[in-house]
């Protein structure tokens, strides 16, 4: 149990920004989640910013956004489709 006045302070600051941290990792997995439900270009512009947030406040780390955003794109599909080559 802390004993200082500054102890018993950060206790109370680290619960409420557990709570935060919390929600926004949620917040992020959620937003990952309805995209693979339902990959599209909208979709896929709302994770990037969901990722680029709780990269900026430290909830994950700027490698693992960046991972995540590479792997989430290519699971976009094209627009266009790729010509298949004929083999002899």
């Amino acid at each position: 149990m802390p004993v200082t006045k500054q102890a018993i302070k950060k206790v109370r600051q680290d619960k409420r920004k557990a709570i935060y941290n919390a929600r926004k990792k949620r917040g992020y997995k959620q937003a990952v989640k309805n995209y693979l439900n339902k990959p599209t270009a909208a979709a896929l512009q709302k994770v990037f910013s969901t990722l680029d947030k709780a990269m900026k406040v430290n909830i994950i780390h700027k490698n693992k956004a960046s991972r995540l955003k590479s792997q989430l794109a290519k699971k976009l599909p094209s627009s266009k489709s790729k010509p298949k080559t004929s083999s002899k």
